[in-house]
């Protein structure tokens, strides 16, 4: 388009460059074919700048195209629209091409790279009225050619281009952690088998080195980074690209460190009871070496050595008590071991003669923290006590209370909580089925299988036989692994790190805590990543190295010396952002006795989360309490601050505020002291209204004039040196600013209006000249000045109302009284006298005259009173002599017989078209027999249209069919087949149907 400009020959091709990149980008498709279609009509001085707007890089082939197609070019007399010069597709969908032709009825052939396409299951051809389709399903890169539509001798042609869709990334790179040494495999997958993907680490693009230290692996859409016995180097960000997306992941690769899952514990033993020392590590791989008092230990008939999995275990059968001492495990490689102590409990039996009362030996007894029996979550804990009597003792054992105790009244009180009662070695009472009770000969032994942390507490053993009776208490204290911590908390954020704080656990496990391990994982990943190897002792920590603006989440586990608690619940999620920069451009832009106003412009870096507001604060000099402005946070970049006191000197201060918090504070060099300054008044008026205001009748008038003066200034308006009344003219003053405002202007709004502000004795004043204008009257006095030959001389005086403007012109017409038709014969014509010319011959015509000024054309013109005639002078016409054409031409059908399959019962119609004078004669052949005759067929004619109805046919209706048409000149003939098909029965057609 040329916007409606003259030719040039010459178009603006960077501005339509640009109109052509805008409509790509809005329609979400890819520019190459605007390109294409702009290549097509661009002249060759424009190529190089539309190759590097659209980066094409084979810029000499799509001009080798685009010649080959100009040269194709020409007005076509089959076609009424032609194919685009280029289409464009993606892969795997469909695109339908589209050619109007002039005739209806002509048939069209398509080929594709100059071989004429067959009819399948995807290219579809249809004819509906003048368009012709060609549909293409399914494209892939083999249907990326030249396509070709030909009717008759024409033909037009275009290019499709078959695009390939982004590759996207379907599954993302995974955050790991990984021990150095270790085998690294970062994996992803695309949306597309054999796509080309790009590896990156910190920013630098990964290649195949001759060390092999990255190998990269394709299977289908997955793609693999390998990474060969990672390295501290290896760690970092690295990156997957394709050509739709793009997927970031962290490598951490630490130095292999042996974590301590459950530690060896002290042991308590009696004679030829089983010491079991049991730790487990995290690698299953490590062995080690058991220590006792120093000395290696070596397996032997009672003392077993074992390794299974991550599990190291030492098993002392029949302890004795030269078995007692410290138990030391030191894994192999590593500079620290895990000790811990065998303490074996001494059993005094004292001979007694037979008939004494039972008694009960044990060396420690009592609820002293030395006498109390620490047993791990999960092991067996196994009470062995001797025990003399004779006879053979009943023996009552029992959790809390005692089993029974004898009253001064002399009653029994028997006690609660669990029980379990011997006679002669046979269970009387059972309690849970983990509890075993057993008796031998001078001991009892008291069993649970698995302690748990309800089996704490203080056991009773009771010894009866007739002789009397002896009680003992034991204190067993479980101790297990801690609770979990509960869900932590992000106290703050940096941009890469978090500060996370958390509760310690409920229970502790019956060991102190000695601290803490932390995870985090992205939002939606399942792999977590461990934060620190050794137990954090504090319940705060500072995560580093995050991505700024990924989604996070922490958790925490707390440990003992037990072992390790499972892990706390998933803190919310968090996104590390950096509080933006500070504020910039703080200065004071207004101030009053009890006010100010303070302006200033966005900060610099905002960062990856949006700018939440402003937080603006002032304190009195030689103060630091700052004093918030306002309850939270303004949108704006200015505020006004009221209600402050006269005098005082104020410092005042802005942050911006982010998720991450405030930024650091924009602060005005020195102290603002609250007092208004006094200011001279000064009008600024617009450089528009330094000359004539011109405004149409009818229109508005709107009128903003700004001015300054402190404090605030008196306004006053006046028109022509009166004062101006508010019916006459709507006034709006402000501090800054008056508006003069009028509706609906008249002409009596025209003239000068004086605006004055003052304050006090000094003032200020500004003129504005408004001019109302209207339409013009018509001219005066238009009369005939004289008549000669086929001229007529006007003349006329000036309107009496020039409509408040000067006259700019007039328009001159004419009528003939005949038709009464006005016809113009000068425009904006600027005299008040002119010739009209070139009048006929033998008519009378009169004339009117319109005036013209800025507004337009007089509502009403001048008209002549008097007509002028224009005389005709003698002449002798003779006719011209002319020999007779003939046009009478031999018949020619213009529009053939076409092929054609009918139902059987139902009228068809066979259709062409004859052309030839005079008029031929028409005669219908089935079969080369004549037709004309029959009833059953029904010819018609009409302006050349030829139709042979055929009533009802049947099967033996179909053949050959002949027209021919004959006159003077000669004769023509054409025919089509007619094929008759049977009615399908009701129940094909069901069938059919279905």
């Amino acid at each position: 388009s040329t916007d409606g400009r003259e030719d040039s020959g010459e178009l603006d091709f960077s501005a339509l460059l640009k109109k052509r990149s805008i409509k790509a980008m809005h329609m979400n498709t890819d520019p190459d074919v605007d390109v294409w279609n702009i290549l097509s009509h661009a002249p060759p001085s424009e190529y190089e700048k539309i190759a590097f707007q659209y980066g094409i890089t084979d810029l000499r082939g799509m001009l080798k195209r685009l010649k080959k197609m100009k040269k194709e070019e020409k007005k076509s007399e089959a076609f009424l629209k032609k194919l685009d010069p280029a289409y464009q597709v993606l892969k795997g969908h469909k695109i339908k091409l589209a050619v109007e032709v002039a005739n209806e009825d002509v048939e069209v052939k398509w080929f594709k790279n100059g071989q004429e396409i067959q009819k399948s299951g995807r290219y579809i051809f249809e004819n509906v009225g003048n368009m012709r389709y060609l549909t293409i399903n399914h494209c892939s890169l083999a249907d990326d050619a030249a396509y070709t539509c030909v009717v008759g001798d024409e033909k037009c042609t275009t290019e499709l281009f078959v695009k390939e869709p982004p590759v996207t990334i379907v599954k993302n790179l995974e955050d790991q952690m990984v021990m150095k040494g270790e085998r690294v495999e970062l994996e992803c997958e695309v949306s597309e088998e054999g796509a080309t993907v790009k590896w990156e680490k910190d920013g630098v693009e990964l290649t195949r080195d001759e060390s092999l230290k990255y190998r990269f692996k394709k299977d289908g859409c997955k793609h693999v980074l390998i990474i060969n016995e990672a390295s501290k180097e290896d760690g970092g960000h690295y990156k997957v690209k394709t050509n739709g997306g793009e997927s970031v992941a962290e490598l951490l690769v630490q130095e292999k460190e042996l974590e301590i899952y459950q530690s060896i514990a002290d042991l308590t033993v009696k004679a030829k009871d089983q010491a079991v020392f049991k730790c487990e590590v995290s690698d299953e791989n490590v062995r080690g070496t058991w220590y006792k008092n120093g000395v290696e230990v070596k397996p032997d008939t009672r003392t077993n050595i074992s390794h299974i999995g991550r599990i190291h275990k030492l098993t002392i059968d029949e302890v004795k008590p030269e078995d007692e001492g410290d138990y030391t495990f030191v894994p192999d490689g590593y500079a620290f071991n895990l000790s811990a102590k065998l303490n074996f409990l001494e059993v005094k039996i004292d001979y007694v003669p037979r008939q004494d009362p039972p008694k009960i030996h044990l060396d420690c007894m009592g609820r002293t923290a030395d006498s109390t029996i620490i047993v791990v979550a999960g092991n067996k804990l196994r009470l062995d006590v001797p025990i003399t009597g004779d006879p053979a003792p009943t023996v009552i054992w029992t959790k809390g209370e005692k089993a029974s105790s004898v009253r001064p009244d002399g009653e029994e009180n028997a006690g609660h909580s669990a029980c379990w009662t011997l006679n002669d070695g046979e269970v009387i009472t059972e309690g849970d089925g983990r509890v075993h009770v057993e008796s031998t000969k001078g001991h009892c032994i008291f069993t649970i299988e698995g302690a748990e942390r309800q089996d704490e507490g203080v056991y009773s053993v009771v010894v009866r036989n007739p002789a009397g009776e002896d009680t003992a208490d034991i204190n067993v204290k479980v101790v297990d692994v801690p609770d979990p911590p509960q869900a932590p908390k992000i106290l703050s954020l940096g941009e890469d790190s978090c500060i996370v704080q958390w509760e310690p656990p409920h229970f502790d496990g019956g060991e102190p805590i000695i601290g803490y391990v932390l995870e985090r994982k992205k939002l939606r990943s399942y792999r977590w990543m461990r934060l620190n190897f050794d137990p954090y002792p504090e319940t705060t920590y500072e995560a580093r190295r995050m991505i700024e603006g990924m989604t996070y989440e922490m958790r925490v586990y707390a440990v003992n010396s037990i072992g390790m608690s499972h892990h706390s619940p998933a803190s919310q999620p968090f996104v590390p952002v950096a509080p933006t920069s500070e504020p910039i451009g703080l200065h004071v832009e207004d101030i009053s006795d009890t006010s100010i106003t303070l302006k200033w412009r966005a900060p610099e870096r905002v960062g990856a989360a949006e700018l939440e507001g402003y937080g603006v604060e002032y304190c009195k000099e030689g103060t630091d309490e700052w004093v918030p402005a306002i309850q939270g946070l303004t949108e704006r970049s200015s505020m006004t601050i009221k209600n402050l006191t006269t005098g005082d000197k104020l410092l005042f201060r802005v942050r911006a505020y982010n998720m991450a918090g405030p930024s650091p504070p924009a602060v005005l060099a020195q102290p603002v002291t609250i007092r208004e300054i006094m200011q001279r008044p000064k009008i600024w008026l617009p450089r528009n209204l330094r000359q004539t205001l011109i405004k149409k009748v009818g229109e508005s008038v709107n009128v903003m004039i700004p001015f300054q003066g402190k404090p605030r200034p008196k306004v006053t308006w006046s028109k022509d040196g009166e004062p101006l009344q508010p019916s006459f003219a709507s006034i709006r003053n402000s501090e800054f600013d008056s508006i003069l405002f009028i509706r609906n202007t008249e002409r009596k709004h025209s003239g000068q209006y004086d605006l004055k502000v003052q304050i006090e004795n000094v003032e200020d004043t500004v003129k504005v000249m408004l001019q109302i204008v209207d339409l013009p009257g018509p001219p005066k006095a238009l009369k005939i000045v004289d008549v000669w030959g086929f001229n007529v001389a006007l003349e006329w005086k000036q309107p009496k109302d020039d409509g408040n403007c000067e006259i700019s012109g007039y328009t001159v017409q004419k009528a003939d009284k005949k038709t009464m038709e006005w016809f113009t014969v000068h425009d904006h014509y600027r005299r008040t006298h002119c010739v009209v010319s070139d009048l006929i011959m033998g008519n009378e015509y009169i004339f009117r005259v319109f005036s013209i000024n800025l507004v337009g054309l007089s509502h009403e013109p001048c008209t002549t009173k008097e007509s002028a005639f224009i005389q005709k002078s003698g002449m002798d016409y003779k006719s011209p002599t002319y020999r007779e054409h003939d046009f009478s031409e031999a018949p020619k059908f213009t529009h053939p017989l076409v092929n054609r399959s009918i139902i059987a019962g139902y009228n068809a119609t066979l259709s062409c078209a004859v052309r030839g004078i005079p008029k031929p004669k028409v005669t219908w052949y089935k079969n080369k027999m004549d037709i004309s005759n029959e009833a059953k067929y029904r010819m018609l004619s009409k302006q050349g249209i030829l139709t042979l109805e055929i009533r009802k046919p049947c099967p033996f209706d179909g053949g050959v069919y002949t027209c021919k048409a004959v006159n003077d000149k000669g004769e023509d003939v054409v025919e089509c087949k007619l094929e008759v098909r049977p009615q399908l029965a009701k129940e094909e057609k069901k069938d059919a149907n279905k």
